[in-house]
């Protein structure tokens, strides 16, 4: 028990306090401290365990940023390739694209002659050695740059799409019956009028009259090689002028020593006629 004073009261008055009472303040106060350890270690092992995952999400964050660095070396090495592959490819595919021009070009100086296309073998662009098939594709691609000068400028092919009436050579003078003659070139049959085109590009110089070949067109290619239009009813062209293979160069007729209306076709290689025949077709 405990003893109570009164202030108001001259003399002390002792009051008695239960027992009971204090013993349940202790009990309530070891609860409370109880209470307060347990939820102190909760907090700590919450913390503890918080840290631990933590440390570990660090961890595995580490670990996948290490994994997209490596994937994302590897898919620029990888595109890096691919795009070195396809840098290759688009050569090839370019270097063909140049090929196909210089043989569209060739197969147009083809038709204008009246002869058939031009067919190359095709070239396969899918390959593991792009230096080498860069070298092979530069060596074809110069030898078409020369077949396509040597073609355009090279007497190829018919000035006129007709059946022969005289040959180059020796034949029968037509104007002296038992005689014979030399025949410098090829006649093409053919009525007056109808068109006569130059067999290859070059420099006229020669547009006029000239004797016995009456009105004349003589053209300069390349290699001091030239082409003479005979017989012509009507010229097309001047002197000086350059002219491109298919080019109209005048009509047939007959004009100078001529039995009727045809072309006197010839082609002379350093001032010396020699036979058309060889120029008629491309021999490769």
């Amino acid at each position: 028990m405990g003893i109570l004073s009164s202030k108001n009261e001259a003399s002390p008055r002792v009051a008695q306090v239960k027992a009971r009472y204090f013993n349940s303040i202790k009990m309530v106060v070891a609860a409370v401290l109880i209470t307060v350890m347990i939820l102190m270690t909760a907090i700590f092992r919450l913390s503890n365990d918080n840290l631990k995952k933590s440390q570990e999400n660090s961890r595995l964050q580490s670990q996948i940023e290490s994994l997209q660095s490596q994937l994302e070396k590897e898919s620029s090495t990888a595109l890096l390739a691919n795009a070195e592959k396809e840098g290759n490819k688009s050569k090839a595919v370019q270097y063909i694209t140049d090929i196909q021009a210089k043989l569209k070009t060739i197969n147009t100086y083809m038709r204008k002659r009246g002869l058939r296309n031009v067919a190359f073998k095709k070239i396969n662009v899918e390959s593991d050695k792009p230096v080498n098939e860069t070298k092979l594709f530069n060596d074809f691609n110069n030898y078409l740059d020369r077949l396509v000068s040597n073609i355009a400028y090279m007497p190829m092919g018919y000035p006129k799409l007709s059946s022969f009436t005289s040959f180059f050579g020796h034949r029968d003078n037509p104007f002296n019956f038992g005689g014979n003659e030399f025949h410098p070139g090829i006649d093409f049959k053919g009525h007056k009028g109808d068109p006569v085109k130059c067999t290859a590009s070059g420099r006229v110089v020669f547009a006029g009259r000239a004797g016995g070949y009456g009105n004349c067109v003589k053209i300069r290619h390349a290699n001091n090689i030239e082409t003479w239009y005979g017989h012509l009813s009507k010229i097309n062209v001047k002197e000086g002028q350059r002219v491109t293979v298919g080019d109209q160069v005048g009509k047939v007729g007959s004009t100078g020593r001529s039995t009727g209306p045809h072309l006197h076709y010839e082609v002379r290689r350093n001032g010396q006629p020699v036979n058309p025949k060889q120029y008629l077709s491309l021999n490769m």
